[in-house]
C-alpha cells in the first residue's frame, strides 16, 4: 500500500489507525502472558517450598512454634501468589480478546482496501482491453480501405 489512490485516502487513515491499535493490544498481550508466567511460576515455587518444607521431629516448643509461624505465613504467601496468577491468567485472556477484535477490524479494512484496488484494476484492464480492440478495429478499418482503394 505504499501509493494510496486518492479515493482511499480515508480509508487508509482507518486502517492506519486500526494497524496502531492491533500492535497496541498484540504487546499489551505479551505483557500481560509474560506476567501471568512470572506469577504462576512464583506461586508454584511457593508451593514447592511449601511441600518440601520439613519440621523436625526434636524440638523445643518455642521452635515448633516459629516453624509453625513460618509455614503459615508461607502457606498464606503461597495462596495469595495463586489468587494474583489467576488474576493475571483472567487478564490475558482479556488481553487476548482485544488484540484479537482489533485484528480482525484491521483485516476487515484491509480486505476492503484490496477488494478496492482489485476492482479498479479489473477496470484498467476492461480499459486496456477496450482501446487495443479500438486501435486493433481501425487498423482493419485502414487495411481494408486501402484494399478497397486500389
Amino acid at each position: 500500500m505504499s501509493r494510496v489512490h486518492a479515493e482511499d485516502r480515508g480509508l487508509a487513515a482507518v486502517a492506519r489507525v486500526r494497524g496502531v491499535r492491533e500492535q497496541d493490544s498484540r504487546i499489551g498481550l505479551r505483557l500481560a502472558a509474560a506476567e501471568a508466567a512470572s506469577r504462576g511460576r512464583r506461586a508454584e515455587e511457593l508451593h514447592e517450598r511449601l511441600a518440601v518444607a520439613e519440621v523436625p521431629e526434636t524440638s523445643t516448643p518455642g521452635l515448633l512454634l516459629a516453624r509453625r509461624t513460618a509455614l503459615a505465613v508461607l502457606g498464606e504467601d503461597g495462596r495469595t501468589a495463586r489468587i494474583e496468577a489467576a488474576s493475571a491468567v483472567r487478564l490475558t485472556e482479556q488481553a487476548h480478546h482485544r488484540w484479537d477484535s482489533d485484528r480482525a477490524r484491521l483485516a476487515a479494512v484491509d480486505h476492503l482496501l484490496e477488494r478496492r484496488a482489485q476492482r479498479r484494476r479489473a477496470e484498467a484492464a476492461r480499459r486496456e482491453q477496450k482501446d487495443a480492440d479500438d486501435m486493433t478495429a481501425q487498423r482493419w478499418l485502414r487495411a481494408t480501405d486501402g484494399e478497397a482503394a486500389r
